[in-house]
């Protein structure tokens, strides 16, 4: 009998430095530092250096890094264009996607996969998602582009050119700590399908490309669109019970953002983001969303300990409120995953280009054998 992984759980198809995540305590650590202490301390770019070069950068390292990201917050003006051409109502994933896939065609040096390329290749990236999003949200609300500011951070430049304004400190750090928290986190779907598309030795947009199409579904970084949808229909805190009770009644039961394929406890990030969110609400005075979270957690913990069962909210469920709280329309939550998570590919795909082996996993055959042709004309 032939041992059966079904979603590779449990196959280790690789090792690496990157990051560690252990469930059962619910610890994630990104090259030996926790999770908690980046959140709370370091900015986005700091991450990237970090993710990318295996240290916290020095101050002429940070410097230098913000100046390879800074031009690329400058999109062609052929890929704005498209954009704009898109239908109104274009779901914002297939946007990005195809606004990724695009920009291989202005870049002189798609295909080189030596180190240096790569980074040139990852410092575009890091500048021009974020521009695509923000960018693509205004146009489909009747808006135009908004130019970047170059002395600005990634977190700073992606609400300003969303929300045409200046960002508030406050919001800044907020945006600066969401992006750190999704940076990174292992062999998820995307990044094992940004490994696998990288293993046939193509480009980096493919292999970019590939992973946002696997981040777009629904139980990978669709679910904080899903939490948001969810919330809006609910419409108040009280409404939230029934939601509950009715959603786990219901063929499927499953309630957006709770639970996590790899945390048997609350997911770390979603505990950091509750108090995140907390904050925003008390600063804002707009603490509905909050409250009704809060009242959906609590009354997901009375049913899953009624249950024997633990399933606590994972990253996505208070990123919903917060996002909602900066400005963000629900169907950009999950584009502004892929503005952060593109330090943690590009970090991976540093890896397998530099150490690489074609993947090919198996299938166990269970289908006929023996079977005999016969002409068409014979089949009746």
């Amino acid at each position: 009998m032939e041992t059966i992984h079904r979603g590779l759980n449990g196959v280790n198809v690789d090792t690496s430095k990157i990051c560690s995540i252990d469930g059962e305590r619910g610890e994630l650590i990104y090259r030996g530092y926790d999770i908690h202490e980046l959140a709370d301390k370091a900015s986005f770019e700091e991450v990237v250096h970090l993710l990318w070069f295996g240290e916290l950068p020095t101050g002429a390292q940070h410097a230098s890094l913000r100046e390879a990201i800074r031009p690329s917050f400058e999109l062609p003006t052929q890929v704005i264009d498209m954009l704009g051409s898109l239908p109104k109502g274009t779901n914002a994933m297939h946007a990005l996607r195809t606004g990724v896939s695009a920009l291989a065609a202005f870049d002189p040096s798609p295909d080189e996969t030596d180190l240096d390329n790569l980074r040139r290749i990852g410092f575009g990236l890091v500048g021009r998602v974020p521009a695509i999003v923000a960018a693509f949200q205004r146009l489909q609300a009747g808006l135009e582009p908004v130019e970047p500011d170059p002395s600005l951070s990634v977190a700073q430049n992606f609400l300003r050119m969303v929300n045409g304004e200046a960002p508030s400190p406050a919001a800044s750090r907020v945006m600066d700590v969401a992006l750190v928290l999704h940076a990174e986190h292992g062999s998820n779907a995307s990044t094992f399908v940004a490994r696998s598309t990288a293993s046939s030795m193509t480009d980096v947009y493919s292999a970019v490309t590939a992973a946002i199409g696997s981040l777009k579904g629904p139980l990978h970084g669709g679910a904080n669109y899903g939490v948001m949808k969810a919330l809006e229909e609910i419409g108040s805190v009280g409404g939230v019970e029934r939601f509950v009770l009715d959603t786990l009644a219901s063929k499927g039961g499953r309630v957006m953002g709770f639970g996590h394929r790899v945390y048997h406890v609350m997911d770390p990030r979603a505990t950091i983001l509750k108090g995140v969110s907390q904050k925003l609400a008390e600063e804002s005075g707009d603490s509905k969303w909050f409250e009704m979270s809060l009242e959906m957690e609590r009354v997901m913990k009375r049913e899953m300990d009624a249950r024997d069962k633990q399933v606590a909210p994972n990253v996505d469920f208070f990123s919903a409120s917060v996002y909602r709280m900066l400005g963000f329309e629900k169907e950009t939550y999950t584009p502004i995953f892929a503005v952060s998570r593109i330090a943690g590919w590009m970090a991976h795909l540093f890896e397998q280009y530099g150490d690489n082996r074609l993947m090919r996993p198996r299938l166990v055959y269970e289908g006929e054998r023996g079977r005999t042709f016969v002409p068409i004309e014979q089949r009746g």
